[in-house]
């Protein structure tokens, strides 16, 4: 039963040079055109299922005007919500009274909003424009209008970067008593400003002892590290990503949005031209059983619960140990097998990747 919807709005005022989603320049018209081919698509996939997460991103959301947003929180009264379903909507910092107002009226309860960083040398860099006044005020506005639920995105490992440079923006973080905090090591991907200037990634040790710094400073904080990437105060884990890590299926409608439905892995087409005909659908991919076990695995082993041996063994009528051979790992201490458990210790977060890279050998 699929419970979790993503919704894709591509268009920006400001393109961030480090942005590799799909995006578009904001335009009136090019944005009333997408708005009924995304309920048009909406209307030919959703199949009448109780949904439990709605999470609107992009591109930028909050760019679109009063009219634009009433007509796409209007879109979401096609689907059928569980009572207590969390709806997330990603902001700039300059999103206005009326827009957060709406967003409330209209069911958002939960908010993210792209902070990154308090260094102005590092907000030029990433193109752009925030200052701490207006981010606290923001925030306290948001609490003023009953949003209990607020996500901060961190970017850390900028070249030149320091930790006491770090330090400074997660005890700014820690300040607005965020009940959510996702963290990103900037990475230079191609068809960005970033890699078309030739800029280069900060060092892998001193990416490191950042991740461990925050990883520290933010347990210390009564965050709980519950992905490689994601903190949360205690009842505040993002439910919506807890479907991707969870390796359940969600609906992705939009440009360039990606969904999992049927045992089917599908992409949508980034050409909006395309979309405004109709071709939503740009790749789809079968998940054979082999490949499933194989994404529960990477996918639930990077979070803190890691894998219920006797839950996998329900679901797919086999065990881990009759699919990857996991002693080396357990003998190295890679993976903890710990009562019915199996995870990776905090330890060898920084270096999962490496860990899961094993299993798809």
């Amino acid at each position: 039963m699929i419970k979790a919807v993503y919704i894709h709005i591509p268009f920006c005022k400001n393109i961030c040079s480090y942005c590799s989603f799909c995006k578009i320049y904001y335009h009136e018209k090019k944005v009333e055109q997408y708005l009924k081919s995304l309920k048009k698509e909406i209307e030919t996939y959703y199949r009448q299922e109780k949904i439990s997460t709605i999470y609107i991103g992009g591109g930028t959301p909050s760019d679109l005007n009063l009219e634009e947003l009433n007509i796409l929180l209007d879109i979401i009264k096609l689907l059928n919500k569980e009572k207590n379903y969390e709806f997330t909507f990603e902001c700039n910092f300059d999103i206005t009274k009326e827009k957060l107002q709406l967003l409330k009226e209209k069911g958002v309860n939960r908010l993210s909003f792209g902070i990154e960083t308090i260094h102005s040398k590092y907000l030029n860099l990433l193109n752009r424009i925030s200052n701490k006044k207006e981010i606290y005020s923001k925030i306290s506005l948001c609490r003023q209008l009953g949003f209990h639920n607020i996500n901060g995105d961190l970017m850390y490992a900028f070249k030149e970067e320091t930790i006491p440079e770090l330090k400074e923006d997660l005890n700014f973080l820690l300040s607005l008593n965020l009940e959510h905090i996702s963290t990103y090591s900037l990475m230079i991907e191609e068809h960005t400003k970033l890699y078309l200037n030739h800029e280069q990634n900060c060092d892998e040790k001193r990416d490191s002892n950042m991740y461990y710094t925050i990883h520290h400073i933010l347990k210390k904080n009564h965050y709980e590290h519950y992905e490689i990437s994601n903190f949360s105060k205690k009842g505040y884990r993002s439910k919506h990503n807890m479907t991707y890590w969870n390796n359940l299926e969600y609906y992705g409608f939009g440009l360039g949005a990606a969904g999992y439905i049927d045992q089917v892995r599908y992409s949508n087409t980034k050409s909006i031209q395309h979309y405004f005909n109709g071709k939503y659908r740009y790749e789809e991919e079968k998940i054979d059983r082999r490949n499933q076990i194989c994404y529960e695995l990477i996918l639930k082993l990077r979070t803190s619960d890691g894998v219920d041996q006797k839950k996998f063994l329900e679901k797919y009528h086999t065990s881990i140990e009759e699919n990857y051979f996991i002693d080396d790992l357990i003998k190295e201490k890679s993976l903890i097998k710990k009562e019915n458990k199996i995870y990776i210790p905090y330890d060898k977060w920084y270096v999962m990747n490496h860990i899961l890279e094993r299993f798809v050998r």
